[in-house]
């Protein structure tokens, strides 16, 4: 008994899906129209556009060459002791409070403790976040790109 009812409903299943295959109406898809032409040059006949001039060379340096002409200050090829100190002389003497040229730990223990008394607004002895915030160094100003502003 049991087949014929699975026989049953297998030939109920074909028949409604016949129906339904033969009165399904599709339609085909609508087409969106073609684009307008982005530039009105092309889309007009005859029109010459101006040529494109060459595009600047391209720095053939890599980085580090970048980098190793920064540090020769005087352009010979060679970097010496001096030309690499030189630019954190300055930071250096900031520290340095006896300027013996030697930065002992209580020099350094000074401005530390210095900075970390400015920062502290609340004279809590305890920075939280926005005053720690205020310890960071400065942004240095960014150069224009260009020359032209």
């Amino acid at each position: 008994m049991g087949r014929f009812l699975a026989g049953v409903a297998a030939c109920l299943l074909l028949v409604t899906g016949g129906l339904l295959l033969w009165q399904s109406r599709a339609e085909a898809p609508a087409l969106p129209s073609a684009p307008l032409a982005r530039f009105a040059a092309f889309a007009t006949p005859g029109v010459r556009l101006a040529p494109i001039p060459n595009a600047p060379e391209a720095d053939a340096k890599s980085k580090e060459e970048k980098r190793f002409a920064r540090a020769d200050k005087n352009k010979d090829g060679r970097i010496t002791l001096a030309e690499l100190v030189e630019p954190r002389r300055k930071a250096y003497d900031r520290l340095d409070l006896d300027h013996d040229g030697k930065l002992s730990f209580e020099e350094w223990a000074v401005k530390t403790i210095d900075k970390f008394k400015e920062a502290d607004a609340d004279k809590s002895q305890v920075l939280n976040a926005a005053e720690f915030t205020a310890t960071a160094p400065k942004p240095k100003a960014k150069k224009p790109e260009c020359g032209c502003g």
